[in-house]
């Protein structure tokens, strides 16, 4: 395997920086994995892959996994008899694990690593290392880590070594995406509102939905209803427009009725003359 460690690329990210960080296979049993494993890392931009004493390193079967998108991490990825040598570069160590109690008292979530690694991760190397599939990590090999995380699960708490890989992968990634841009339209100004809910009393009156003797009573809870939308100035330009048809239409309606005309048909409908 080349020992060469890939080249870094500058996330330009203001979280995790992820090209110090490596995800580290100690003692992997089946090489599907490892190659799982290189395509998480690579969908992820994590920065680097490390294996450590792999039970069978089948290369054919390692990239039938990574698929042709992942052959560069797998090709880079550095290869180590033991852990401790595998780490010794590396200034913070996560160790991952699915059992609680003894040794392994302070767990952090996902999610909850990936914000401590924030400003470790900017200047400082940083080591994520998962453990044989059968047995995950052991006491001692816990003993060379900082920290340790664990994935909440249901009753089963096994779980696949490239889906623990990658839900981590995930977390580091998003922590290390820019805060999204929040927007806030243009809400209805105080004056576009009232003009509304007065042409809506007005139209609602018109049509005998609510009484004129006390409109205010209907048009409260209205009001208490439109107050939860945030309209926009938009949506109050709509619910005008609609008041306004409705109230043309009411008008034609009226005075066709008056000249003994025909009632106009609904959309759809063909009139009968």
């Amino acid at each position: 395997m080349n020992r060469k460690k890939r080249p870094a690329e500058p996330s330009g990210r203001a979280g995790v920086r992820l090209e110090n960080v490596a995800v580290v296979l100690n003692r992997p049993r089946y090489p599907e994995n490892i190659g799982a494993a290189a395509r998480a890392v690579r969908n992820m931009g994590i920065g680097q892959l490390v294996v450590v004493a792999p039970e069978r390193c089948d290369l054919d079967r390692v990239l039938t996994l990574a698929t042709h998108a992942a052959m560069d991490v797998v090709e880079q990825m550095l290869c180590f008899e033991e852990l401790a040598e595998a780490l010794a570069p590396y200034n913070y160590v996560v160790g991952t694990t699915a059992r609680q109690g003894g040794q392994r008292i302070t767990l952090s979530s996902p999610a909850q690593m990936a914000e401590q690694l924030v400003p470790i991760s900017q200047e400082n190397q940083v080591a994520i290392v998962f453990g044989p599939e059968d047995r995950g990590l052991t006491n001692e090999e816990i003993r060379l880590c900082h920290s340790l995380v664990t994935i909440p699960t249901a009753e089963f708490s096994s779980l696949n070594l490239a889906q623990a890989v990658m839900v981590l992968c995930y977390e580091l990634f998003k922590a290390g995406l820019p805060p999204a841009k929040s927007y806030t339209p243009r809400l209805a100004t105080r004056l576009e509102l009232d003009g509304m809910y007065a042409q809506i009393k007005d139209i609602l009156v018109r049509i005998n939905y609510i009484q004129p003797e006390n409109p205010d009573y209907w048009m409260n809870k209205l009001r208490r209803f439109f107050s939860r939308l945030d309209l926009q100035a938009g949506e109050v330009s709509i619910l005008r427009g609609i008041c306004r048809q409705i109230n043309w239409y009411a008008g034609k309606c009226y005075q066709d009725g008056v000249r003994g005309a025909a009632p106009p048909a609904a959309m759809g409908e063909e009139r009968q003359d």
